[in-house]
């Protein structure tokens, strides 16, 4: 039997980031193959850093997949813990070192015996960074192996241990990357009319663009407009040459992350217009669709976790975070949810740590769930 607690500390000292997953791929592979090297029903394929494993089902009317994804963030772990991030620089700061502990846990528990219907387990790179679940679908790497159903889970820190939440419809917002350089004429700070500064218009720019959403976004749907990032000059007497942006755009559905976008692109072009610079803009949508659950097959599984005993089911609204699932079930039906890991830090931050109770608890639950789905 794994020893998941074990499993998780390891993937947790070794975080690589999107398609640079090399020794996280490494080890998952070596589980992965002593947990399958006696199944004459089970086949592994790899994509580049990700891993597919497919589990022959004995009477298969379809296909249930189950994705985890499997890199890490470009963050200084502050969490203290003695299996703390052997990568300088790098953190599951995630979870999605417990993602794929669970699914790991998952595929022994449902290759005990042979399942009716086919299942198919992804272990996918590059959600962070790269829309991994796009590329692998682009480049073909599920062929007839593509799932009829597709489900995942993500961590929630502020939920408690033993709650699920999801909702029969939108889940997670759509994003958008947003790069922006604003190109004027560096000089010296006693001498301001030689030059022409680009910190002063990329500070206009971000003070202007806050009117995209109070003004140009309906107050029922929202949206949110980030700039969490902006690199410009060298020290304190020397006029900025050039400013860097770096942001994020988040909606619930397309045609208002299509409208944020293009608000967002007028406003960057009339700024770099009146102040007479250049201006570089990128704005990269790629694989990071809304997460949109499917009614039916969502009502299946908070109606199956609500006759659960030790699950608190919550039916919850839609939160602006992203994820390339949603690009997947953009191709293919399914349901994501939260799983609750009662951390007192959120996703993203450098001492975020999850109450690792919560690894056997989504084994076990999920487990019923994807055994029930599997004998359909």
């Amino acid at each position: 039997m794994l020893d998941i607690h074990q499993i998780r500390r390891d993937l947790h000292q070794i975080p690589e980031i999107g398609l640079e997953e090399f020794k996280t791929h490494a080890y998952l592979m070596r589980v992965i193959k002593d947990l399958t090297e006696s199944l004459d029903f089970v086949e592994i394929r790899t994509w580049r850093t990700g891993i597919l494993v497919f589990v022959k089902g004995s009477a298969p009317t379809k296909t249930i997949g189950w994705r985890t994804d499997i890199d890490g963030l470009p963050i200084v772990e502050d969490t203290g813990l003695p299996f703390a991030s052997q990568h300088e620089g790098r953190m599951h700061a995630c979870g999605h070192d417990m993602h794929m502990t669970i699914a790991l846990g998952l595929l022994e528990q449902l290759t005990q015996k042979q399942p009716k219907n086919h299942l198919l387990f992804i272990f996918q790179p590059a959600e962070e960074n790269e829309a991994g679940g796009m590329l692998m679908y682009e480049d073909g790497a599920f062929g007839e192996w593509l799932p009829d159903e597709f489900y995942a889970l993500h961590v929630r820190p502020d939920l408690k241990v033993g709650a699920i939440a999801t909702n029969r419809g939108t889940l997670f917002a759509g994003t958008c990357e947003v790069k922006l350089t604003f190109k004027g004429k560096g000089g010296h700070a006693a001498f301001p009319h030689e030059a022409n500064d680009a910190l002063v218009a990329a500070s206009y720019f971000v003070t202007q663009v806050q009117s995209v959403v109070s003004r140009n976004v309906d107050p029922i749907e929202g949206a949110v407009v980030t700039f969490g990032a902006m690199q410009a000059g060298v020290t304190n007497n020397v006029i900025a040459e050039t400013a860097f942006l770096h942001g994020t755009i988040r909606t619930l559905t397309m045609e208002m992350n299509r409208l944020t976008q293009e608000r967002v692109r007028i406003i960057a072009e009339g700024v770099a217009q009146s102040f007479g610079m250049e201006l570089e803009i990128e704005l990269k949508q790629g694989g990071y669709l809304p997460v949109e659950n499917h009614a039916g097959l969502a009502d299946q599984m908070m109606t199956f976790f609500e006759e659960e005993e030790g699950v608190d089911l919550i039916d919850c609204l839609p939160a602006m975070t992203g994820e390339d699932f949603g690009y997947l079930l953009n191709k293919v039906d399914g349901v994501m949810f939260w799983l609750g890991i009662d951390s007192p830090y959120a996703l993203h931050h450098p001492k975020m740590t999850p109450d690792e109770a919560a690894l056997p608890f989504a084994i076990e639950k999920v487990g019923k769930f994807l055994r029930m789905k599997s004998e359909e």
